[in-house]
Parts: C-alpha cells; sequence; structure tokens
C-alpha cells in the first residue's frame, strides 16, 4: 500500500504528465508549471519507470505520445478532474458553503421561528442542505447525543451535560380550552381555575422541560393535572380541545393555528416557556450561520 507521501508524489506526476501530453514541448510544459526543464524531465521519466512503459516518443525535434501514453491522458485526465472536483468539494464543506446539516424542532417552531430562519440561511447558503425533522424535545436530545442530529429546536430543556443551549425566544403560556367552556368567557385564567379540568398534555418523556413546566403551575395547588390523554404534536391536542376532549396548556403561539372550536386565554402571572437551541459535538460549519438566522438581533450588532 502506498504511503501518503507517495501518493502526494504520484498525484503531482499526473499533472505534469498531462500538461506535457498537452503541450507536447518540455519547455513550454515547464513554463507553465513554473519548473525548469530538468526537473521535469526526470519526473516523466521516473513516472514512465514506474509505470513501466513509454509514454512519449522524444526526438530533437518533436515530443509526441506513444499508444500508451494516449491511453493514460485518457484514463488520467478524468482521475484527476475527479481529485480536483472532490477537493473543491471538501474544501466548500468545510468553509461551511455546501454539504447538510441535520435540523430538528419541535412542532410549535415550525410555525413560528424555523420558516424564517430557513428562509435567511438560503439567502447566504443557498448550496447547504437542510435535512429538517419535526421530533419532540426528547427525540431531539437523543439525537444530538447520539451525533444524528447538527441542532435541534426545544423547549424548556434545562441542563443537559454534552449539548451546549442558546436561547431563542421566550412566550407566555396560555390556556387553551374549547369555545363552550365554562371558562371561556373569562379575559384571565387563574391556575387554580385548572384544577380538576380534564387535560390534554404531552407524555413526558417527549417534552420534559414543557411538561415539567406546566406541571410547575400546579404545585402550589398542592394537586396535580387531570391528564385524561397524553399526545405527541401540538395539532393533535388542538383537535382534541375542539372535540371537548379536555382543555390544556401550550405556548401562546399556539393562537396563530384558528383551530374551530377553540379559544385561548392568557395565564395570570404570565407564566412563559422558552426555546431554545441545542449543539452536539457532531455539527456543520454553518450552524452557527443558522443560529444567527434564528435571532436576526445578532446579525444586527
Amino acid at each position: 500500500m502506498l504511503s501518503n507521501e507517495r501518493i502526494i508524489v504520484e498525484l503531482r506526476q499526473l499533472r505534469y504528465f498531462l500538461v506535457v501530453a498537452e503541450e507536447l514541448h518540455f519547455g513550454r510544459a515547464a513554463e507553465r508549471l513554473h519548473l525548469t526543464q530538468p526537473p521535469l524531465t526526470v519526473a516523466i521519466r521516473r513516472l514512465e519507470r514506474e509505470l513501466g512503459v513509454q509514454l512519449f516518443d522524444r526526438t530533437t525535434r518533436r515530443v509526441t505520445l506513444t499508444p500508451a501514453g494516449v491511453a493514460f491522458r485518457h484514463r488520467v485526465h478524468g482521475a484527476v478532474n475527479e481529485l480536483d472536483e472532490a477537493a473543491d468539494d471538501v474544501a466548500s464543506v468545510a468553509a461551511g458553503m455546501s454539504g447538510r446539516i441535520r435540523l430538528g424542532f419541535v412542532s410549535s417552531a415550525s410555525y413560528t421561528t424555523v420558516p424564517e430562519a430557513i428562509r435567511r440561511f438560503r439567502e447566504q447558503r443557498p448550496r447547504v442542505e437542510l435535512a429538517l425533522s419535526p421530533l419532540t424535545s426528547g427525540e431531539q436530545i437523543e439525537q444530538l447525543l447520539d451525533g444524528d442530529l447538527d441542532l435541534g429546536l426545544v423547549r424548556d430543556p434545562g441542563e443537559i451535560p454534552g449539548l451546549r443551549m442558546d436561547l431563542v425566544s421566550t412566550e407566555d403560556l396560555t390556556a387553551v380550552l374549547p369555545e363552550t367552556h365554562a371558562l371561556a368567557s373569562r379575559a384571565e385564567i387563574q391556575p387554580q381555575d385548572l384544577e380538576g379540568e380534564p387535560m390534554i398534555l404531552f407524555p413526558y418523556r417527549l417534552m420534559p422541560g414543557f411538561v415539567a413546566r406546566v406541571l410547575r403551575l400546579f404545585e402550589e395547588l398542592e394537586t396535580s393535572p387531570q391528564v385524561v390523554q397524553q399526545v405527541v404534536h401540538q395539532e393533535t391536542v388542538l383537535g382534541l380541545v375542539s372535540a371537548g376532549l379536555g382543555i390544556s396548556i401550550l405556548p401562546e403561539s399556539v393562537s396563530r393555528f384558528q383551530m374551530p372550536g377553540v379559544i385561548t386565554r392568557p395565564i395570570a402571572g404570565r407564566p412563559q416557556t422558552a426555546l431554545y437551541a441545542a449543539q452536539g459535538t457532531s455539527r456543520h460549519p454553518s450552524v452557527d450561520l443558522f443560529l444567527d438566522c434564528l435571532a436576526p438581533s445578532k446579525l444586527q450588532g
């Protein structure tokens, strides 16, 4: 097997060969390669010796390719071009100008933060592919720790060893009610008003931080919410509330859905939920730019 040093030497020899094959003149080829003629001649002879064939017929008047040289030029030209393209691709990925970012996000971010961030990012990095995965916070955290995501948008995650968290936004929690509910006529909902109400909530293992944030509303009441249904997606929560199965507590931005039969009301004290950008150790060089697109105020200084 060739050593790394040998591979570099061979690639340089191939480039030398292609220039000589194009010019069919060692002097002109040497000028193009910024060499003197003797080392170029030595390099070509060494290549011929290692291949065991003569690539050029040389006379005092002209240089021509042998049949073996013609065949070799045909094969080498494509190979060197592919190597050049591969080197350009690698450099482009390393500079964050191309490649692929694996992005996870909770459903509430899919209609608030994510669309505008994607638009800004694509304006600046059109060659970077965004592989988008709608996932719960728990699923994202697991995949970030396993190196299967580059960036995740999670709710109320807390500190997690091995992950870096950047605050993206905060918003109020809101009570989500059937429009025919007895509390629908109130301008503001007190936490004690929710005691004993059938509640639709996310599974704790999939949205641990957010569920814990909701449960804290009931701490002073020395009770727990009466959870009648656990579902994964925010849209499903709204559908079940509309059907009269129960009430829920969601980020205030859920009011943008305008689901028929559902109303939202602020909660006294304005408890908040936070959206964070979570990063593991496996990430694309343009992840920092995507973070700036999530928080455009950073770009404005």
